[in-house]
């Protein structure tokens, strides 16, 4: 509102005609002349708000984001009012009940500090202002993120931050001022959590699902001259890396991978055939960390992409902007110095990185839960239906109750295992919370399920149209099993948890 201007009520209602046609939200007046015949709902529903206040009707109908997206038609402001609604500004929290994990509701916290809170909040107006502003398009068309964009989240440290500490951080300027000795797990969880909110899934995970997985074994198993080279490159959005493991014939079965890898005459290469599939933002990276056969067993190797490596777009659930490809390598020529780890013990490689690519799923799955509650609470409490709230029938708040006990249950497990994290060694993390990990992923994927079906009941048809009121539903319904299926099925996640538990099982008994 550039102007500033206020205006009576009554100068609002002389302004009810197709020439002049104003209206009211929530005290501000929008002159809505130009934009009337081209309303997606049809001009006639608007008539009967013509010069009137047409708050009600408006939030019955559509998200606040259309005020954003139209703010151009805002005139100014009826004189003596203010806003009776909280406008979402980018960076802020939520004060929804249960809409943020409880250390953003005010409550204490052994493993929060300030440095998390300043992190938070700035991760977040970072990605309202430079990711959602194109993410919507983009998940419509199926266009991958811009390498512009990449670049933006590569100098603002948001591409190092998703892989967690490491010597890498003290090169990239952390959102919110976090230095490199302020950073840990608990920011790289925070990272995670907030792309997830993001309510495009397909293009959040564009946005370097493949890097979060497919750099560590580079910078964990690399030799020192690969790693000099890829990690700052990818770091700084210059370049993309993805994991290319599964294959059209092995997914959580590894060991049974065929992608062969063997050793050229001269000896300075391997020479690489076969497939891999669903390999997330494969079709435009420029690295694969994949897993091959030798003649000594399961390796990985770090391949570019060069001569003899084709990518093709695999249409799955959600849009293809995540690039999810099938891969597919004839001969490629990979230098032998890009064994990551030794040749034959791949398998090791594999396995290390598996709880960091778990404890990011989780992450992202608990904070989607939350945000699908954070809009159930929302619509129930502002749709009238027999002339009451949905908050006042007993059941919606049964599904509401039924859906925020678990997300914090997940929640307070999730913060339990990073705060383990922060206290162990890699490698004894990697064995000692395998099992925790596990259980944590299955149980945060089976309540992705419930909350999608008590979310989809709460809106209604809403919660199963593309767009609209309902959209972060709906898309929280087509895409939920993504977090049931990638880093390990359900199935997998729940016989490992038992499995490491039962490694430490005394000899008690009865």
């Amino acid at each position: 509102m550039a102007s500033g201007k206020t205006f009576t009520m009554e100068e609002v209602s002389k302004h009810n005609t197709t020439e002049s046609f104003w209206l009211v939200i929530d005290g501000e007046v929008y002159d809505i002349t130009k934009f009337v015949d081209l309303h997606p709902g049809g001009a006639v529903v608007l008539y009967d708000y013509a010069g009137k206040d047409a708050t009600e009707i408006f939030y019955g109908l559509h998200r606040q984001e259309v005020l954003t997206k139209y703010k151009r038609f805002l005139i100014g402001r009826v004189e003596g009012t203010s806003p009776s609604i909280d406008f979402h500004k980018p960076g802020d929290i939520s004060a929804v009940p249960y809409a943020e994990p409880s250390f953003w509701s005010g409550l204490k916290s052994p493993y929060f500090k300030e440095s998390h809170d300043r992190f938070r909040r700035a991760v977040r107006k970072f990605i309202e202002e430079e990711i959602k502003p194109i993410a919507a398009q983009s998940e419509e068309s199926g266009k991958n993120p811009t390498p512009e964009l990449y670049a933006k989240m590569g100098a603002a440290g948001f591409l190092a931050a998703r892989v967690g500490p490491g010597p890498w951080i003290k090169h990239f300027p952390q959102l919110g001022g976090v230095t490199a000795e302020e950073f840990d797990y608990f920011h790289e969880q925070i990272a995670h959590e907030e792309l997830a909110r993001l309510t495009y899934p397909s293009f959040s995970d564009g946005c370097g699902a493949g890097m979060v997985i497919g750099l560590p074994p580079v910078f964990n198993f690399g030799p020192e001259a690969l790693k000099n080279r890829i990690v700052p490159e990818v770091l700084s959005g210059k370049k993309r890396i993805c994991l290319a493991i599964t294959e059209p014939f092995a997914g959580s079965d590894v060991a049974s991978i065929q992608t062969s890898a063997k050793r050229s005459e001269c000896g300075k290469f391997f020479i690489v055939n076969g497939t891999k599939k669903w390999i997330t933002n494969g079709t435009f990276c420029d690295y694969f960390s994949t897993a091959v056969r030798t003649e000594k067993g399961i390796t990985m190797l770090l391949i570019e992409r060069s001569e003899g490596l084709e990518t093709e777009q695999i249409k799955t659930s959600y849009s293809s902007c995540a690039g999810t490809a099938y891969i597919t390598f004839t001969n490629v020529k990979v230098p032998v110095e890009n064994v990551l780890g030794k040749d034959g013990k791949g398998f090791q490689v594999i396995m290390y990185n598996f709880n960091h690519e778990r404890w990011a799923i989780i992450a992202a799955v608990v904070s989607s839960n939350r945000i699908v509650l954070e809009e159930c609470i929302k619509w129930a409490n502002q749709r009238i239906v027999f002339g009451k709230k949905l908050t006042s029938q007993a059941i919606i708040r049964f599904k509401i109750a039924n859906m925020a006990s678990r997300i914090e249950a997940t929640q307070n497990w999730l913060d339990y295992i990073t705060y383990q994290m922060t206290q162990m060694e890699y490698a004894e993390a990697a064995m000692r919370l395998a099992g925790p990990i596990a259980l944590l992923k299955f149980l945060s994927t089976r309540i992705s399920t419930e909350v999608s079906d008590e979310a989809c009941q709460i809106l209604g048809g809403r919660g199963i149209t593309k767009g609209g009121m309902g959209r972060v539903i709906e898309a929280h319904q087509r895409t939920f099993k993504y977090g049931s299926i990638l880093g390990g099925s359900e199935e997998i996640m729940a016989d490992l948890g038992v499995r490491m538990a039962l490694k430490a099982m005394p000899n008690s008994r009865l």
